[in-house]
């Protein structure tokens, strides 16, 4: 049986995560209020930032970096892109 959230990015109930990403806090209340869809975007954004801006993940300022950036992607505040990143690129074609 899917287990559905009202996901905090989309503003709708939706297909929710099989478990909590990380432990803690943080990581339940992403279980408890981000889809699967939500999740799955972030990861491919969270990718390009740390690719795209060098960082390395196991630095606490990295960490607070992506931590905040995560928490703007989940609210649809402005958040920072990769150099150069364009959506079209992003879907597989060539700008």
């Amino acid at each position: 049986m899917t287990r559905t959230v009202f996901c905090r990015k989309y503003q709708k109930n939706m297909e929710g995560l099989e478990f909590a990403p990380f432990p803690g806090p943080k990581g339940q209340d992403v279980f408890e209020h981000v889809s699967k869809q939500a999740w799955q975007e972030w990861l491919k954004h969270q990718t390009l930032l740390i690719n795209e801006k060098r960082l390395n993940a196991f630095e606490p300022a990295a960490r607070t970096f992506l931590e905040e950036q995560r928490e703007k992607f989940f609210t649809n505040q402005d958040v920072e892109k990769a150099e150069g990143w364009t959506e079209t690129q992003d879907k597989g074609n060539s700008a």
